[in-house]
């Protein structure tokens, strides 16, 4: 009869374990730091993550958009602080303040005042080169780029559908402004190919397709972490770079508000701030410890900053008429 009971309680308690689900979505290269640190959400609270990535981050808030309720899905993970006024149009979000918000180290990094959207990790854009290939590259600005040395040599990513390709556009635009489309449509001689989103760019880098890619400031950090030498080398041309802040937020029609709020919460926690760094290659937004290799991570000397009434549309149409001429 002991025996029995034990058993019973124990069916009972796993049923209670996974008695309630999260569903999750975000953009493929969070998988490892869900991998790592999602699963401690679980075991605190008995919540059942269920996480589902799609694409990058400009495929995801598309997908957001076209589908919405039809779309199961409690948290968002990974629009930046250039997709949030498109996700604020659609009203996709509810407001929530984290009760740990306080912890975030500055209060620039709060991109929406209305926190729809709650700040997790930020990091500059660079480029990324292997130096066993180029030696060390100095670039003293992007028209550098333009030398027939570097013909088909840059691997971008594009910013209809990623993230990192938008922010890489914005930064040129700041660079360039109404000279933005001479300089694209001469930068097309220096690109092997645009692809879809930061993953399949890193995949194309790294088979040696290219030596040249969009990527992020902390990327010789990554290189000296992963593979001990400092092959693959970060520059931020003209020292004058742009700097990315991704966010979190809870959908509208979620039925699990509460426990998404729990989760929110869960990502300003030192379990996944502190797992940001060697997981995603971007700073933590809360005051960390950071590993030794991080410093390795190139800053820029200046960073721009973008107009609140930019028209990211009409940035795009004008990054197509210059790619397609």
């Amino acid at each position: 009869m002991r025996k029995l009971m034990l058993i019973t309680i124990a069916v009972v308690m796993v049923a209670v374990v996974f008695s309630e689900r999260l569903v999750v979505y975000t953009y493929d290269s969070l998988l490892p730091l869900a991998r790592q640190t999602f699963p401690i959400f679980e075991k605190e609270t008995g919540v059942k993550v269920e996480v589902r990535a799609v694409g990058d981050a400009g495929t995801l808030l598309s997908r957001l958009i076209a589908e919405k309720e039809r779309l199961e899905v409690d948290v968002v993970i990974g629009i930046d602080d250039l997709l949030a006024s498109r996700a604020f149009e659609h009203d996709l979000f509810i407001s929530y303040r984290p009760d740990n918000a306080d912890n975030i180290i500055d209060e620039q990094l709060v991109f929406d005042p209305e926190w729809r959207l709650v700040p997790y990790d930020f990091g500059g854009i660079a480029l990324i080169y292997d130096s066993t290939e180029l030696g060390e590259l100095e670039l003293s600005s992007f028209d550098d780029l333009l030398d027939p040395r570097f013909r088909r040599s840059i691997i971008v990513q594009d910013p209809r559908t990623s993230s990192t390709g938008l922010s890489f556009l914005v930064w040129t635009y700041l660079l360039y402004k109404d000279e933005l489309e001479d300089f694209w449509a001469q930068l097309t001689e220096s690109i092997l190919t645009i692809t879809l989103g930061w993953s399949d760019a890193f995949e194309k880098f790294e088979a040696g397709e290219a030596p040249i890619m969009v990527s992020y400031a902390t990327h010789g950090a990554y290189s000296f972490h992963n593979y001990g030498v400092l092959d693959q080398l970060a520059v931020i041309p003209g020292k004058m770079g742009y700097v990315q802040t991704e966010g979190a937020g809870i959908v509208t029609w979620s039925q699990n508000r509460e426990t998404a709020m729990k989760f929110l919460n869960f990502l300003l926690s030192p379990a996944v701030q502190e797992a940001i760094p060697l997981t995603q290659w971007m700073f933590p937004v809360t005051d960390v410890q950071l590993p030794e290799c991080f410093d390795y991570a190139v800053r820029p000397e200046r960073i721009l900053s973008v107009e609140e009434d930019l028209d990211l549309e009409e940035l795009l149409r004008r990054w197509e008429n210059a790619i397609y001429r």
